[in-house]
């Protein structure tokens, strides 16, 4: 039986190393246009689910510009959030971002409690340290937050699924779904001071998954079967193989030993500016990593 001098020791020790324990979780925000793609709920859950991360909130984008959006893309990601949240039984904060791209011109950002949040993290932050935003989607919240308020510029790093990349020839696309989403905002973060780490869907491209692989991995789980009914409900639901590209970016965050990463230069037109881009990575690795940790997830 302790003492209760040996007890005071024992609780004044187990509330340090708790305080340590915590003090060492990374601090993400995240992005993401959930309900337009099957990727987003499945990179989501991998991220949500780890221990060593502190997810700050979790932000809805749009997608309005796409042929095939809803009429409400970002509310449906928003909706689609708070649902993934409770079937994995987290309590995460939640935001509503910008409904549509940025404006043309004036106020060219859209005021949202996605873009507030951005704003409010960054600014409590202390001395060198940086707001971790991964964005999924379009560049709105995130650039819109800049937009309002360019002091955060140096207070945030960016992850960010979207551009091509010849690596070769140095020339850097803007013509895919991500971009074209929003072409304003990429356009004032390429030209702003934030910290840029990004993946082209050039090379994201090789994350794919079988669908009866899939299935055989993931179904009898609580979270598989979700996952696997947003495979099953999404509106090209008939593939046999689809690209689960956000898994890409979030693993590179999660994982940076995993990646193939090199700095860049911009061109002119680009901002000039110096880009961190993944090159490569190994995709076998982030599959077989996906599939053991659903099928391992145990509500908290």
């Amino acid at each position: 039986m302790l003492k209760p001098f040996q007890f005071f020791i024992f609780f004044i020790s187990f509330l340090f190393a708790g305080s340590i324990i915590a003090q060492e979780k990374r601090k993400v925000l995240l992005d993401a246009d959930t309900a337009n793609e099957v990727d987003d709920a499945f990179a989501l859950s991998i991220i949500l689910m780890n221990p060593s991360i502190d997810v700050i909130a979790l932000n809805a984008t749009q997608w309005q510009a796409s042929h095939w959006s809803t009429p409400n893309s970002m509310e449906d990601s928003h909706r689609l959030n708070q649902t993934l949240l409770g079937i994995m039984g987290l309590n995460v904060k939640t935001n509503r971002g910008g409904v549509a791209r940025m404006f043309d011109w004036g106020d060219q950002a859209q005021h949202s409690a996605a873009t507030y949040e951005i704003i409010n993290q960054a600014k409590n932050l202390e001395g060198d340290e940086k707001l971790n935003v991964i964005a999924l989607g379009a560049l709105t919240n995130v650039a819109s937050a800049i937009f309002i308020d360019p002091s955060i510029s140096e207070k945030i790093r960016l992850f960010w699924l979207g551009s091509t990349y010849d690596f070769e020839n140095e020339v850097l696309g803007r013509n895919d779904f991500n971009c074209m989403m929003d072409q304003f905002a990429l356009s004032h973060l390429l030209f702003s001071k934030v910290e840029m780490h990004i993946i082209p869907v050039s090379v994201a491209s090789k994350m794919t998954f079988e669908y009866d692989e899939t299935r055989k991995k993931l179904e009898n789980h609580f979270l598989g079967d979700f996952l696997l009914k947003i495979w099953d409900d999404h509106i090209d639901s008939g593939r046999e193989k689809r690209t689960i590209w956000d898994l890409t970016i979030i693993n590179a965050f999660l994982h940076p030993d995993w990646m193939e990463e090199v700095e860049v230069t911009t061109s002119k037109d680009n901002g000039s500016r110096k880009v961190y881009y993944y090159k490569d990575f190994d995709a076998n690795k982030m599959r077989e990593d996906f599939f053991a940790k659903i099928k391992a997830y145990k509500k908290p």
